[in-house]
């Protein structure tokens, strides 16, 4: 198993950011978003775009991916956590076999500060992010333009 680091510093390639995002895009399924924006996202991790940084996590297995990760920063600490989980995915065929919760710890490891992520109610991974001490202190509440 390896899992691979990218942010400002060790920045993505044009084709690996491509692989990562099908793939975000791929298993996600009905928790996910349009690819332009996982694009976006992972942009702003590694500082392609306008951004405070951030970290994008690949592991894999056999040189296939089975997980990863993007984080964002947010710049804000003390009342809203320095980090954003923007995005997390496993292999549909490796569910339930540890990846999710390695890669998570791995995220957790290697983030500076207080992580928040968003959460669907019924989403099954909402009991791994319980697991690992996320708590769901607020309601979250929108006003779209």
């Amino acid at each position: 198993m390896k899992t691979t680091t990218y942010d400002a510093l060790n920045k993505i390639n044009a084709s690996e950011r491509e692989r990562v995002a099908d793939f975000i895009f791929t298993h996600l399924e009905k928790y996910g978003d349009p690819i332009t924006a996982i694009k976006k996202a992972i942009d702003y991790a590694v500082k392609d775009r306008p951004s405070l940084g951030g970290y994008v996590f690949v592991m894999e297995e056999d040189e296939k991916i089975v997980g990863a990760v993007v984080i964002n920063k947010t710049g804000m600490d003390e009342y809203i956590p320095e980090n954003i989980l923007v995005y997390i995915a496993t292999h549909k065929d490796h569910r339930r076999k540890g990846f999710g919760q390695k890669l998570m710890e791995y995220a957790i490891r290697n983030c500076e500060g207080s992580i928040a992520l968003h959460c669907e109610k019924d989403n099954p991974a909402k009991m791994l992010y319980e697991k690992l001490g996320f708590t769901n202190k607020y309601l979250e509440m929108r006003l779209e333009k």
